[in-house]
């Protein structure tokens, strides 16, 4: 019989000297440098981050090749892309940080994390920070290739396509450590990363957009947790959506982050699953 480990808030501050952010910083570059090496070696994370978003954009393509987009404001190259960069934070990040997180915990690297000074906000960012870095790398050169390459304008609201990306970091990183609470090994992560993947997948616009859909469906589409961060990421870089529809779209990404974040509060375990 394992014991649980208290959650995130109930540990005691108190045995810790104040945080400082010169200290926090150097903490958490040191744990990042520490995972980067460590995904730099799993070649299977390094080929499905880098290879098989390129591959789904390409899917992506193909699907919209077979859908008529007339009236809903936006091109096949426009769609694919901003497509591509949800496919980005859903593979590269979400994906790909509950494997990291479900591995630290069963080969005991988090709970001897827990020992020292480091705070456990500090292990969680820090372990999702190549990840994070990596999936940034990807948007940008999609963006810059859209402006390049497929005769895309440059960004219309640079603020919103930057609070976009920014929330869809924070949101795939909060559920990937509640992901990681109901997956025991990570050969299981394959699993259970799979209704996301497919909810995101077909739901939240990536491969097709909303627009598409009937009011009804789309407005129950609206409330997934990936749709509100492709709503401001295309705004931003493509313009057309709505004030209300953005409004819509932040509180959206915000509530499931909140979710995230509380769950991983309550339930996240520092232990292995056995």
């Amino acid at each position: 019989m394992t014991t649980t480990t208290p959650p995130v808030h109930d540990r005691a501050a108190a045995t810790r000297p104040a945080a400082n952010a010169p200290a926090v910083a150097r903490r958490l570059a040191a744990l990042g440098r520490a995972e980067l090496i460590l995904l730099v070696r799993n070649r299977t994370a390094i080929v499905v981050a880098l290879l098989v978003p390129l591959v789904m954009i390409f899917a992506i393509r193909s699907s919209l090749e077979q859908i008529d987009l007339g009236g809903t404001g936006l091109t096949i190259a426009g769609a694919t892309l901003t497509g591509g960069i949800g496919m980005v934070l859903v593979q590269v990040v979400y994906m790909n940080l509950v494997s990291a997180y479900v591995a630290r915990r069963e080969e005991l690297v988090l709970k001897r994390l827990r020992t020292g000074e480091i705070s456990d906000r500090e292990i969680l960012t820090g372990t999702a920070l190549p990840s994070v870095a990596l999936a940034l790398a990807q948007c940008v050169l999609l963006v810059v290739a859209g402006a390049l390459a497929f005769d895309l304008s440059a960004p219309h609201r640079p603020d919103l396509l930057v609070a976009g990306l920014l929330l869809g970091f924070l949101l795939m990183s909060a559920l990937a450590a509640a992901t990681a609470v109901v997956t025991r090994t990570v050969q299981t992560s394959q699993l259970t990363t799979l209704p996301l993947y497919f909810v995101s997948l077909f739901g939240s616009g990536l491969f097709v957009p909303l627009e598409v859909f009937p009011d009804r469906l789309a407005s129950v589409f609206e409330l997934l947790p990936m749709t509100g961060v492709m709503t401001l990421v295309r705004h931003g870089w493509l313009g057309g959506v709505e004030s209300g529809d953005l409004v819509t779209a932040g509180v959206t990404a915000l509530a499931w982050t909140a979710f995230g974040v509380f769950a991983v509060q309550r339930w996240f375990r520092w232990d292995p699953r056995g």
